[in-house]
């Protein structure tokens, strides 16, 4: 995001809970262009209890976050960690304790034996509910914001360009009934990595594709599978940031939980079934031409070609019509 757009989204970001309906901030255009969202942001506004409003509020914020993108030109650059908000200590309210509304399963919790695996593909809503459907192995999927720099930020803030963050999604899984390697396909068949900070019409860094990683064999995977999706795609260049957990610690972490309204928004009722993400309709090649070898047996794939052909991803964002249930072995 260019620097202006920057100061009127961070002056939107400090006013009262929300300050879009503050138009004296930003152009008469702006405000005629945006005016569907504006109410519904007011709307908002008026209710202290994000719950109680979970479909109205993040739609309006979103767009009007995505509008000023595009009036800056849309370039969505990084701030840098010294420019962004100084966040705060406190962790997200709501959720110790919050179950998958799907599954379950506490969110925060990872067994012994599970393991962690993060990624941004520019709509979290789409994005986790494209997890949450695999068939087996998944104990839990969460929205948040990640590879940023505010401690516990907010979605206003994240939406404002001014933390660093991406929205992002978390999968706890079991590696002895899912790969690794299933997620990470999924993530990349799931958007379009080629565009850069963005996709579809929502723009700005907190839109960027990301792939972020807790060990070595992660890291390894994702280049690899990287090489062979971008020739996949015909050669486009993938713009999918590639990072070490670890290199947010000094940050906070990585990873920050969203609001509870947001987690497992699409499966809530009255959930508006919105995803700007923007599947390719290409697969990624099969996993024995690209793994590296020493990799090929302990990641093997767990889901068959079978699941893919019938359930995988196709071009435009489509699993927001799908059912809010784990897709069935049976069916494929």
């Amino acid at each position: 995001m260019a620097p202006i757009s920057r100061t009127i989204a961070l002056g939107l970001t400090i006013a009262k809970a929300s300050a879009f309906s503050q138009p004296p901030l930003v152009s008469r255009a702006l405000v005629t262009t945006a005016s569907p969202f504006l109410a519904s942001a007011n709307g908002a506004a008026n209710n202290n209890n994000n719950d109680k409003n979970p479909t109205r509020q993040p739609m309006a914020r979103r767009m009007i976050g995505s509008i000023l993108d595009l009036l800056s030109g849309g370039d969505g650059g990084m701030i840098s960690p010294d420019q962004a908000m100084k966040g705060r200590p406190q962790k997200m309210a709501g959720i110790d304790g919050l179950r998958h509304y799907v599954l379950g399963n506490k969110l925060e919790e990872v067994p012994d034996g599970f393991e962690v695996a993060v990624f941004g593909n520019g709509c979290f809503w789409g994005s986790e509910k494209s997890i949450w459907r695999l068939p087996k192995g998944i104990h839990s999927t969460a929205v948040g914001y990640c590879a940023g720099y505010t401690p516990n930020p907010t979605y206003n803030e994240a939406c404002s360009s001014m933390t660093g963050h991406t929205e992002g999604f978390r999968v706890v899984y079991d590696p002895k009934e899912i790969s690794y390697v299933d997620i990470l396909r999924m993530f990349w068949e799931s958007h379009d990595p080629t565009q850069y900070m963005g996709q579809g019409n929502d723009r700005g860094s907190q839109y960027r594709s990301g792939a972020y990683y807790f060990n070595d064999d992660q890291r390894r995977l994702i280049e690899a599978s990287k090489a062979a999706y971008e020739k996949a795609l015909g050669g486009r260049e993938i713009k999918t940031e590639i990072a070490a957990a670890s290199d947010y610690d000094k940050y906070g972490g990585l990873w920050y939980f969203a609001e509870p309204y947001h987690q497992q928004y699409l499966a809530k009722p009255g959930a508006r079934p919105y995803c700007s993400a923007q599947p390719q309709g290409v697969s990624l090649p099969p996993f024995e031409t690209w793994a590296p070898e020493d990799l090929k047996e302990k990641h093997a794939p767990a889901l068959p070609e079978a699941f893919w052909k019938k359930h995988g991803p196709v071009r435009g964002c489509s699993v927001v019509r799908f059912d809010n249930e784990p897709i069935l072995e049976s069916s494929y």
